[in-house]
Order: C-alpha cells, then structure tokens, then sequence
C-alpha cells in the first residue's frame, strides 16, 4: 500500500481489517468485489483507507457509491450514517 492510502490511526486500521474480513466471509476481498461491481481495485482499497471507521462522509460521488455498496455487501457501515445518507439521496 502506498504512503496515501495506508490508513492513518490503529482505529481506521482495525476497521479496514473489519470489513476485509467480513468480505472474505463472503469468499471474496477488495479486489474481487471492485471487479464485480465495475470499480478499479485501486480505487475501493484507497476509498476504504481514507474513509474507515472515519466519521466524514466522503465528497466524491464515485468513493460514496463504492462506501455505500461495499457497506451493503459486508452488512456493516464503513463510515457511520452512510447508508441512511444515501437513503436521503435517493429520495
């Protein structure tokens, strides 16, 4: 992982981790869940690093699609709110 995307604090680390394992619950992993769903794999692993166990919810309307999903997919928020959020958008 490069420099920018290495998660900051133990706490964004250990919700990186937490959501990792919940895909690989799934038989799945970063990777393999961008590619499903049409992402760069590059870009969901820098979404997630930026973004777990953060309180702010991302600008960008590509990272909240990827945050939102992968939320979905793994049953837990990777940043809290966020799905009620884009329940919000969608109405």
């Amino acid at each position: 992982m490069s420099e920018q995307s290495r998660p900051q604090s133990k706490a964004q680390r250990l919700a990186m981790r937490a959501i990792q394992a919940r895909l690989v619950e799934q038989d799945s992993n970063f990777r393999q869940f961008a590619l499903d769903r049409g992402f760069e794999p590059r870009t969901v692993t820098q979404a997630v690093a930026r973004y777990a166990g953060q309180h702010d919810l991302p600008r960008g309307r590509l990272t909240f699609r990827i945050l939102v999903e992968l939320s979905r997919a793994t049953g837990m928020e990777v940043v809290p709110g966020i799905l009620k959020a884009a329940a919000a958008d969608a109405a």
